[in-house]
């Protein structure tokens, strides 16, 4: 019995190592092979180092600012006697001032070969001089032609000729959970080769809505910022440029620029230094179910518009508040982060059909595209509390109608400020300070105007149903939903 046991685990064993020796080369073959890729494309990736002048001043205190810089300001009110990064050092008297280096690296490849250059904005950020390092050893002092911050792409030229050239791919036909690979110089290891695969398509990220990004899990880190992303038939699909961390180091989340937006960028800063944007002047939020219902949509979709700017083209052509635009320009606005990358891509002073959603129906305006300025911040003054303020309403809020000084500085023409917010009143998210504009009510769009107009409209809605409320919070208008509470007879 103990000799037939023993005969079983041999005739296993030998049937197991075969069976996975077998399977070792299917394997191999199942793996993908970077290496043709990397030493086809390597030679156009190149190592940027950008250097920036730190100033000494008169104190001999050494900081990145100026002297006349309000930051410089705000570090000796709030950290007497210290500069960012850097401690205070004194010269002897009658010494002159001293500047000294900062220097930093990035990445970057070639997209022709005369010399020009793709990288990230954040990468030459107020750089003094920057240096490109090609993969021969060969060292080229590179000049800016132009760097938007928005979509974070920067163009280089270097005075040279038959460089090595990346080739580029469609963004559009990357499928997620496809192998790509990074080639780039991290923590300044040049031409330091990583790979992953694609995570996701078309990801939005805070402050960043001109940006489509290719989502990764390719290993990405300091020094990697510039570099190109390839497809594995060594296409750039990408400009690697920024990481999602917790930690400052890698995390498994790496976004990258899609190369054809790149290339739309890098055309107008290789022609005028600069990017040209659309603009409609629309403040939008997105669109949920229970928003979608409110205004009679059939599904969620598009773009609501919460606030309209005065003179804007959008106002211009008749977009107001409540109006959920559903097309640009042709072109369906599936979600809200749709309308910002069409329209910024529009160039300024087209005349363009947008498609609305208006009081259960559909419309069409031609808006006439302007230009899209410098980011500006509006102020909002903070309420007072007039007579008309009562006691708190089925909502739980004390209401007031705005002052003609308040409507001026808010330049609105009607609203009621919330005064306090009861108990009673904080399951409704609204808070003291908000304005609240419009209410949909019956179907339509209700300009507010007073207490008893806003209060004799609610009490009228069922204890099931939802209000649908137009809301101003600082220079942010919005679309926010709220369930009546029951009244205290009902508790």
């Amino acid at each position: 019995m103990r000799n037939m046991t023993k005969l079983y685990r041999s005739a296993f064993t030998a049937v197991f190592v075969f069976f996975s020796v077998s399977s070792m080369p299917g394997m191999a073959r199942d793996l993908p092979d970077f290496t043709a890729l990397v030493e086809a494309q390597g030679p156009a990736v190149v190592n940027i180092s950008t250097t920036h002048i730190i100033k000494q001043n008169s104190q001999g205190q050494l900081t990145p600012f100026d002297g006349d810089d309000p930051a410089l300001e705000l570090f000796r009110r709030f950290f007497p006697g210290q500069v960012p990064g850097m401690p205070e050092q004194r010269d002897a008297p009658g010494r002159a001032p001293r500047e000294y280096k900062n220097q930093s690296l990035g990445s970057g490849f070639i997209i022709s070969a005369d010399g020009y250059i793709l990288t990230n904005a954040h990468v030459v950020d107020g750089a003094d001089d920057v240096t490109v390092k090609l993969t021969d050893k060969r060292e080229f002092k590179a000049k800016v032609l132009g760097a938007d911050k928005r979509t974070d792409v920067a163009l280089l030229k270097i005075d040279a000729n038959r460089l090595p050239v990346t080739r580029l791919g469609d963004p559009e036909k990357l499928k997620v959970g496809e192998w790509v690979v990074a080639i780039g110089s991290p923590f300044g290891f040049e031409n330091t080769v990583t790979a992953g695969i694609v995570s996701a398509k078309g990801r939005s990220l805070a402050q960043e809505n001109f940006v489509p990004f290719i989502q990764t899990d390719v290993p990405i880190n300091p020094g990697n910022s510039g570099g190109p992303l390839f497809n594995m038939r060594g296409e750039v699909v990408g400009i690697n440029s920024q990481i999602y961390s917790r930690s400052g180091g890698f995390m498994g989340l790496s976004f990258a620029i899609p190369i054809d937006l790149a290339m739309e960028i890098q055309t107008q800063l290789k022609a005028k230094g600069r990017v040209s944007r659309g603009r409609m002047g629309v403040v939008i939020q997105e669109v949920d179910k229970e928003l979608a219902a409110s205004f009679g949509l059939p599904k969620a979709q598009g773009a609501l518009v919460s606030a309209v700017e005065k003179g804007a083209p959008a106002a211009d052509a008749g977009i107001i508040a409540g109006d959920i635009i559903l097309q640009f320009d042709g072109k369906p606005v599936t979600e809200t982060k749709d309308l910002p990358r069409q329209v910024g891509a529009t160039k300024p002073g087209v005349k363009v059909p947008v498609q609305l959603w208006r009081k259960g129906k559909t419309m069409e305006v031609m808006v006439t595209m302007g230009q899209m300025p410098d980011d500006q911040v509006a102020l909002n003054k903070p309420g007072r509390k007039s007579a008309e303020s009562a006691k708190a309403n089925r909502l739980g809020i004390v209401l007031s109608a705005l002052s003609a000084e308040q409507k001026r500085a808010l330049g609105v023409a009607n609203g009621l400020i919330v005064e306090s917010v009861s108990s009673d009143g904080s399951a409704t998210g609204l808070r003291p300070g908000d304005i609240l504009l419009s209410l949909i009510f019956q179907g339509a769009q209700v300009e507010l105007k007073t207490v008893a107009q806003f209060n004799e409209m609610i009490a009228t809605v069922g204890k099931n149903e939802s209000l649908t409320l137009l809301v101003r919070r600082g220079d942010v208008q919005t679309f926010v939903i709220i369930k009546p509470l029951k009244d205290k007879s009902d508790r």
